[in-house]
């Protein structure tokens, strides 16, 4: 007897996508990266380029890439299928840079081992009395720090200098034991291990019967970091010196928006915290019922993402206001984006304030879950590629449960060399060049043309409309033909023009064999493209006149719904090998 393969899951709620979407896109860059880039690049004046972009590539990309999602009903890969063949590598260069952002989960891994830290009668990065401590150790939460040191700018948290802070101390000897390189890895932590086995544990339970299991899931990890952000700005605004932080934070420099370096930060952030080009975008959207109106969805969902990013700014910047104040030294001595951010100066500021324990717990609590959303939804997203391309042999019961199994194992073991006394190192050279900007610019580049011109703007605009009722501002027609694919190539040729070689926090560079392995890593997703492409047109039949038309030809018409849906589901796989025209004689 056949055995029954399981239909396609959908969101029970709309509220569980809405919170999806959430948590997904405001994640750990809200919270270190956009205030700090704020502040380094003209503070107000660069919420102009950053408006510029969210209008003009953020807010078009997300509706696309929901609105495709959402219309096709399937994953990362195959959705491509029924609007561009030939774009079918873009999907299989997303699953790429998927495979290179798993290894954010060692973030999860850091901000847990503090967590467990903050609940300790005396938080350890406060003192110096700890076998880790060196003699150049000087705790900065101590009364006579100011009397002594008021004005010593040699004291410096992440570079070898004279004095060092007990926090950066605990990150770099405690957390880290970093060893002197790359090409020294050291011994592996074990406790870290532990914390990072923990928090795959929790990934994958959260996700391990698909939509069912998330939509409920995030209820907590989606909103609970919204309260603890209150919390935390609530805080931040009452404390003295607070003020002095919102001035560096949003004070105006209109001279630097004569910078290239501004415009290129600002586009790099709107896509990272837009999650274009991630794929989880057409994941979590292709769980929706076919009538959503997906286009209000997105537009909400952009501005809660601003917002969010904006706001959290005067979180952390009333946060390190009171530290300078505290300190009686110049704000940037106090400021530094990333893991600097988020491990050294703001463990540092919780150490300062009444109740310290309980601050802290907050802060890494809340750092916990906002990275658990976005690993959590990357890991569904290539979950769902894979049973969409397979739906035969994977949509029956516990195949997905235990391929994520399998996967959530072999991920975790790969990441303990993370786990090593070099494993930083390693961290940095994956998320500088595996998954940066250029690689998303170049992606949504390519899939501005699958979807503007081969499918065509005005197909698009024709399923939004019979999917909400409604058809797109005209802005976004526009976006997804000329505004967005121009600006993403000036920018991904500027990103080259740009460039500036890895270093590492300690200012030291990497050896060249580390150089060339990051450029392996960051060509690895954007050669798949054209690989594909020139792949898939060789082995099409006919002339180069035939197979263009049948590649470019999308096989998904939104003029006829119920006939697309009817042989999209008896079918999942007869859509790879020839039009729903030869079955709907009506389509196109």
């Amino acid at each position: 007897m056949e055995r029954k393969v399981e239909k396609r899951d959908q969101w029970a709620k709309k509220r569980e996508y809405i919170l999806a979407m959430a948590g997904n896109v405001v994640g750990l860059g809200n919270v270190w990266r956009f205030p700090y880039l704020c502040y380094k690049n003209g503070g107000g004046v660069f919420l102009v380029p950053y408006c510029f972009f969210a209008v003009l590539c953020g807010a078009p990309l997300f509706l696309l890439e929901t609105a495709v999602g959402q219309f096709t009903q399937e994953g990362t890969i195959t959705c491509w299928r029924k609007l561009c063949p030939l774009a079918q590598g873009i999907g299989y260069a997303i699953i790429v840079i998927q495979l290179f952002s798993r290894l954010y989960s060692i973030i999860l891994a850091w901000s847990l081992f503090y967590l467990v830290f903050s609940f300790r009668a005396q938080l350890p990065w406060a003192s110096c009395n700890n076998t880790w401590n060196t003699d150049r150790c000087v705790e900065l939460t101590s009364p006579n720090w100011t009397a002594e040191h008021n004005g010593n700018l040699t004291v410096n948290w992440t570079s070898e200098t004279v004095t060092r802070s007990s926090v950066s101390e605990f990150w770099e000897r405690r957390v880290l034991s970093m060893s002197g390189g790359i090409e020294e890895v050291g011994e592996v932590r074990w406790e870290l291990v532990l914390c990072l086995l923990a928090c795959w544990v929790a990934c994958y339970f959260c996700i391990w019967k698909g939509v069912h299991t998330t939509g409920k899931v995030v209820y907590f990890t989606a909103v609970f970091p919204y309260v603890m952000l209150a919390i935390l700005l609530v805080r931040g605004l009452t404390l003295p010196g607070a003020w002095q932080g919102l001035v560096f934070y949003l004070y105006p420099d209109p001279s630097r928006l004569a910078d290239l370096q501004v415009w290129m930060a600002a586009c790099s952030q709107v896509f990272f915290s837009y999650g274009v080009a991630s794929g989880s975008l057409i994941t979590l959207g292709s769980y929706n019922k076919v009538k959503n109106n997906c286009s209000k969805d997105s537009l909400w969902l952009c501005v809660l993402n601003s917002g969010t990013s904006f706001v959290a700014g005067f979180a952390v910047f009333s946060a390190l206001g009171f530290m300078a104040h505290k300190q009686g030294v110049p704000i940037d001595m106090v400021t530094e984006s990333g893991p600097g951010l988020a491990f050294i100066a703001f463990p540092q500021a919780t150490a300062m304030m009444p109740l310290p324990q309980f601050w802290a717990a907050c802060f890494f609590f809340m750092l916990i879950l906002l990275g658990l959303d976005t690993l959590f939804t990357g890991l569904e997203t290539i979950t769902s590629t894979v049973v969409d391309m397979f739906p035969v042999q994977m949509r029956r019961p516990w195949r997905r449960e235990l391929f994520l199994l399998v996967f959530c194992c072999v991920c975790f073991v790969i990441q303990i060399s993370l786990a090593t006394e070099g494993g930083v190192y390693q961290f940095q050279l994956v998320d500088y060049y595996g998954a940066n900007g250029t690689c998303l610019l170049f992606l949504s580049l390519v899939q501005c043309v699958a979807v503007g011109w081969a499918f065509g703007a005005d197909r698009l605009c024709d399923a939004v409309e019979e999917m909400t009722g409604q058809r797109p501002f005209v802005l976004f027609k526009l976006c997804w033909r000329y505004f967005t694919p121009l600006i993403c190539l000036v920018c991904f040729i500027c990103s080259f023009l740009d460039y500036q070689p890895l270093t590492s926090s300690r200012g030291h560079k990497y050896p060249d064999w580390a150089y060339h392995l990051g450029w392996a890593m960051a060509l690895s997703s954007i050669v798949v493209v054209p690989i594909w492409g020139v792949g898939k047109f060789c082995l099409t039949e006919g002339s180069p006149r035939q197979r263009l038309s049948v590649l470019l030809h999308p096989v998904a018409d939104p003029t006829d719904r119920k006939c697309h849906q009817k042989h999209t589901e008896h079918l999942p796989n007869e859509t790879e090998m020839k039009p729903l025209s030869a079955h709907c004689p009506d389509m196109l």
